[in-house]
């Protein structure tokens, strides 16, 4: 028999209120998804979540987004790009298309990335896979055998492709997610952003084991102006355990952390639950309700619209 879901209470529900969830994997995919976007923009609705953002590994979502919000009004339901190679790796033209179409967020390479990719060739004999990483074994084994996307050079340089994302990135005021990359990718390109003018920035799940970086990284990205984000699944999933990720929102600091949910997979809780079901555990932790709301909402809006709430 299956383990019974959690149940989100009442008081989470309304710490999180206005909120929007900025990891999202919703369907149609490629891969199985939980839900697909009419239904979740409905429930979002429902529970009074202000939005969420698209994420896909594979294909820009921004067009997606805009049909539907005209679908769900009341609902701001926000496009995304991963520069994996699907799209082209770093591909300055498929961001410039994505900006122009709406896109809110700009994730570097994932699956793709080359630190994923030696993660994943050091992973346990039997150890489960993410749906991506199956995929991406599909993918080879159909011969699509694609090269990863570097984006740092043999010196640890910016490669040109990237600077000349970034850019792009910081004339549309886009938001900067450093997806599946390695401690020294991300100190490169979080240093590399701010001088090239990009102001919103997110270091994506930094405690994923594909990252695992230390407090002190956390806190000198933090320091360097990037937010640190949290996602509820690693944390529910067991891949990484719930004390490290609050000893390092408190080492980090909440005005410097977003909390997100990552969820969609189909045997995981319903994605409109996700925040909420974090909210509950941080108060189990003993954060305030100010903390949290700072954290789930107060960030994510500033995040999502691009300015101050």
């Amino acid at each position: 028999m299956a383990t019974p879901l959690p149940i989100p209470s009442q008081r989470a529900r309304e710490l999180v209120r206005g909120a929007y969830d900025l990891h999202v994997h919703s369907g149609p995919d490629v891969m199985p998804r939980r839900i697909d976007d009419i239904a979740l923009a409905q429930r979002f609705r429902e529970v009074g979540l202000a939005g969420y953002v698209i994420k896909s590994h594979y294909v820009p979502t921004a067009e997606r987004a805009a049909v539907i919000r005209s679908a769900v009004p009341g609902v701001d339901v926000l496009g995304s790009i991963t520069l994996n190679r699907a799209v082209g790796g770093l591909n300055p033209l498929a961001v410039e298309i994505a900006a122009r179409e709406g896109a809110r967020i700009v994730w570097l390479p994932t699956v793709d990335a080359a630190n994923e990719r030696r993660h994943l060739r050091h992973a346990a004999p039997g150890s489960k896979l993410p749906y991506w990483a199956r995929l991406q074994q599909e993918m080879r084994e159909a011969g699509f055998n694609v090269p990863p996307v570097e984006v740092v050079d043999d010196r640890g340089d910016i490669v040109p492709e990237l600077r000349a994302v970034l850019r792009i990135i910081a004339r549309h005021d886009l938001v900067l997610a450093t997806g599946h990359l390695g401690r020294d990718e991300i100190f490169a390109v979080v240093h590399t952003a701010r001088e090239e003018g990009v102001r919103h920035i997110v270091v994506t799940h930094p405690d994923f084991p594909s990252q695992a970086l230390p407090i002190e990284d956390q806190i000198a990205l933090a320091e360097s102006g990037a937010f640190l984000e949290h996602c509820f699944t690693p944390l529910f999933s067991g891949k990484v355990p719930w004390e490290t990720a609050f000893a390092h929102i408190r080492a980090v600091g909440v005005h410097r952390v977003v909390l997100s949910t990552d969820l969609g997979q189909p045997d995981n809780p319903p994605v409109e639950d996700g925040l909420a079901l974090f909210a509950d555990r941080l108060l189990e932790a003993g954060f305030s309700e100010e903390e949290i709301h700072i954290m789930a909402v107060h960030n994510t809006v500033r995040l999502a619209r691009g300015r101050e709430t």
